[in-house]
This record gives C-alpha cells, structure tokens and sequence, in this order.
C-alpha cells in the first residue's frame, strides 16, 4: 500500500512560509471537494499506521494537492524505554510513502514500561537528560535516515532537579543533535503564564537558524480557589496575547511556516482558514517591515 507514488502536484521538498492547518478526519472532503488556498497540510502520523482504509485514501488524495508535514505525538523519545523499533518503522515506512516536507516530534516522554499515557509529558531540565534526548534523537534521525524537528511543549510543572531553563535545554538540544525546532507560541505564552517567566525571554533565546517551523493554538483557562492555570486544549481560537507575540517571533525568526492546531471542539474549516488568514497577514506584514 506504501509503495504507490505520489499523486501528481506537490512532491518533496520546502514548505512556503506561509499559514498551514492541521488536516482531520471532519475536513477531508472539504479540502478534497473544494480545494481551499491554504499554504501547506499537516498531519499525526499515527493516525496512518495502518496497511489501508479511508484515512490513507484521503491522504494518497490530497497529498496531491499540498506540501504536507507530519507531525508526532506517540514516540515518547524522552521515555525511559526502548525506542518503539514497530512505531519507527510504521514512521518511516509514511515518510518514505509521502515524502514529507518537515517530520516532527515533542521534547517530551508519554510512556513507561511500555504502557502509554494520551498527554505529552516533561522532562526534567538536568545535563543527564540533555546527554540522554541527544542519544534519541541521533537514534531517530539515523533510523529515518532524515533531519527531525522538536516541539517545545506546554507543563503544568516543574521538577526541583531542574537546573537548566527550558529555552537553553532545548536550544542546546538541537545544537548538540543536529535537529531544527518547531517552536510552537502557544506553548511558550502557556509556560510563561504557569511558571512565571517572560516569553520574550525563551523568544529571545533561541538561535534564528534552528526554527524551521511554529505553531499556533487556543488554550483553556482553569481557574481555583488558590490561583489559576492555562491547559493547551487546542480547543479555541488563538488569543490575542499569543498573536502578539507570535508577529514578535516571526520579526526574530523572518517568515516562517506556521500552523494553526486545533484538535478538539473542531470547528468547520472556515474557521481555522480564518486563524490562517490572520497568520499570513502578519507574515506579509513582516516581510514589508523588514523591506522597508
């Protein structure tokens, strides 16, 4: 089934610098039907580990028409186990099959002793787990036989052995491995708000040349009796706090492709086309600035 080519359109290679949205099961007939202007397509990838059926039908269909990323959730390359050689393959097996532009995983581990959790959870900021993420991730890349990105995720804690900040563990992460960065936004305005540090700080701090790609999303507020929290839902428009600051990463970092997530409460498409319009007219914006 993974052996056909690609349809004609879109084969390997760069995604524009422009907006993309996550593609789901709800807007397959949409994007296959309409053909809506969106810059770039990005999916799970396990949601397409599977010998056949509907899901790998609508993507061989509109892999055809759209630069396409694929985008982890279940590697758990932080985990303590074994790297999943079954999970790798089934990866490897869709890159080769769709030739994506960008493939993509998580700073952070979901599994132990083989049994998986559905949140992507943190790693503690030490030396010992900086040397040990840059072993997984050379593993990962030497597997795939192709450059990774990581996603900075949003935590709901922190551990006391922490003792590197999140922006410097992950930059030097990336350096160390020879992997780039999907810097998602969200993520840093949500750490920022629970753990009390300035998301220009962890903006600032990150090397131009690793990030190749950023996301965008909602996030849910949680409000208690002793305080409140921010949970990255993905359920919601982008706030105007994280739009501000994703129009000051895209002065740091010049136009970069940019993704809007949104994965639950999904709404019809034209409502993260709108979110993607508003992304692209902050990417054109940029550019003249920097023009100017």
């Amino acid at each position: 089934m993974l052996s056909k080519p690609i349809p004609s359109g879109f084969g390997p290679g760069s995604i524009p610098a422009q907006a993309g949205v996550g593609l789901r099961a709800d807007h397959y007939r949409d994007f296959l039907e309409d053909r809506p202007a969106i810059g770039w397509l990005e999916v799970h990838p396990e949601n397409y580990f599977t010998a056949g059926g509907k899901p790998l039908h609508f993507l061989e269909q509109i892999r055809g028409h759209y630069p396409l990323s694929l985008h982890g959730v279940g590697l758990s390359i932080g985990s303590t186990d074994p790297l999943n050689t079954v999970h790798l393959h089934k990866l490897k097996q869709l890159v080769q099959r769709f030739e994506p532009a960008l493939v993509s995983e998580h700073v952070a581990w979901g599994s132990v002793d083989g049994r998986y959790h559905h949140d992507l959870l943190p790693l503690p900021y030490t030396e010992e787990a900086l040397e040990y993420m840059v072993r997984r991730v050379d593993q990962v890349q030497d597997y795939l036989g192709r450059q990774i990105l990581l996603e900075n995720i949003s935590s709901y804690l922190e551990y006391e052995t922490s003792c590197i900040p999140e922006w410097e563990f992950i930059a030097t992460l990336a350096r160390r491995a020879g992997c780039g960065l999907l810097l998602d936004v969200n993520n840093i305005y949500v750490n920022a708000c629970n753990h009390g540090f300035d998301p220009d700080t962890f903006l600032n701090a990150i090397p131009v040349d690793l990030v190749q790609e950023i996301h965008l999303a909602g996030f849910t507020l949680n409000t208690f009796d002793d305080g409140q929290i921010l949970i990255d839902t993905h359920s919601r428009p982008v706030c105007e706090e994280v739009w501000a600051l994703y129009r000051r990463a895209i002065r740091r970092f010049g136009p970069t492709p940019s993704l809007i997530e949104w994965d639950s409460e999904l709404p019809p498409l034209s409502v993260l086309l709108a979110e993607a319009q508003r992304a692209d007219r902050i990417l054109q914006e940029e550019r003249y600035a920097q023009v100017a």
